[in-house]
């Protein structure tokens, strides 16, 4: 099955929706082979580290992504294909995808999270401009496709909250990581190596962008709050900071007297970002908007509990699993969730850990999202003959 990919840019600072697709295409061996094609600069030096092809189309001229190559390599290259998956939405690559193949070659449009209602109230004017675009474009977009992909009910459901105008054929698709490969030990001595300040610590982790949406800030807080009830506990906040808000937080975090059990490797990746899982004793993640989160599985893969705001949408299954705790998505949620992670014994976050694992390979195993779309693909094709 040849697959092609449409996306934003490959740059593994944009999050979850670089990392999908990197996992996807690892799958070769099930069948699952393709292309991508991207707005990223050719000369990009992150592209070199993907195993596949990526056709750099250059850089558009603005974050919609606008590129006037796109639409006819899209016309002379589509065939070559079974199918199309859009990642995202809001940029020129759906657009193209659905004025370039619609009716001619199946397209999904995997919405990675970016019709959650939470965009619609954080910022309420941005939200008039999208209904500018949704109408006559992004809403045909989705109307178009073969299938629009949700990674959980859950995300299906809040999808249907941010216009009035919804109708697509939507369809849940299992979403994850791919299992970790390497030797733990070794992987963790490269986090070492980028973070040595974590050495031979206990330390909870938190990796994803430094971003208000993570709820970073209420991290903090509240880690400030019971640092007193385990001194040796330290706190990793791992991953790029587009917002350039670190240098706000670690203000914060030198007046409440923690800045010394406080870590920021920046980005960590490869074996780097396995050693930091490893490493921890549990994962964090307060956000308050969050389709899935790879970082999630991935902890899990890693035998690690996580510890999660109720807004990211697999909590709710992940705490009935026993697999890891969740809290509101507020400072008092926040320090609830650490609280309750301290007056754990060790016999009750070993059970933890096991059971996290357990429901890593029960329910975010990626290679499923992948036989998924290799199969609506078949299913589509099959009915065009």
């Amino acid at each position: 099955m040849r697959i092609l990919h449409i996306i934003g840019s490959m740059n593994p600072a944009s999050g979850g929706p670089t990392e999908s697709v990197r996992t996807l295409f690892s799958y070769g061996s099930i069948g699952y082979t393709g292309e991508v094609v991207s707005m990223d600069d050719p000369a990009a030096p992150y592209l070199k580290s993907f195993p596949f092809t990526i056709h750099a189309m250059g850089p558009g001229d603005s974050a919609y992504g606008f590129n006037n190559k796109l639409m006819p390599w899209l016309r002379e290259n589509y065939q070559r294909f079974d199918g199309v998956v859009v990642n995202g939405l809001w940029q020129f690559g759906g657009l193209a995808a659905w004025r370039t193949i619609a009716g001619k070659k199946p397209y999904l449009v995997f919405t990675h999270g970016m019709l959650d209602p939470y965009f619609r109230h954080a910022y309420p004017l941005k939200h008039l401009k999208k209904w500018l675009y949704w109408a006559p474009v992004e809403y045909w977009v989705l109307r178009n496709a073969y299938r629009v992909l949700f990674t959980s009910t859950a995300e299906k459901r809040l999808a249907e909250q941010s216009f009035w105008l919804h109708r697509w054929n939507p369809f849940v698709v299992p979403y994850g990581s791919s299992h970790p490969k390497g030797d733990p030990e070794a992987q963790k001595e490269t986090f070492f190596a980028r973070c040595p300040e974590a050495r031979n610590k206990r330390y909870l982790l938190f990796l994803g962008r430094i971003h208000h949406k993570k709820g970073c800030d209420m991290l903090i807080d509240a880690f400030a709050k019971v640092a007193g009830k385990d001194p040796d506990l330290d706190l990793v906040m791992a991953g790029p900071d587009p917002q350039q808000w670190s240098k706000e937080l670690k203000a914060t975090a030198e007046r409440m007297g923690i800045a010394n059990r406080i870590h920021w490797p920046g980005m960590v990746t490869g074996d780097a970002k396995w050693g930091a899982f490893y490493g921890a004793e549990a994962f964090i993640l307060p956000s308050h908007q969050e389709n899935f989160g790879i970082a999630v599985a991935e902890a899990m893969a890693c035998g690690l509990p996580v510890l999660l705001a109720d807004k990211v949408n697999i909590a709710e299954d992940i705490a009935a699993d026993g697999a890891g705790l969740m809290e509101s998505d507020t400072p008092e949620g926040t320090l609830r969730l650490l609280e309750r992670w301290l007056a754990m014994s060790v016999d009750e976050r070993e059970a933890m850990s096991k059971r996290a694992y357990d429901c890593y390979q029960r329910r975010y195993d990626m290679q499923q999202n992948a036989k998924t779309i290799i199969r609506l693909f078949e299913e589509a094709n099959a009915g065009k003959e």
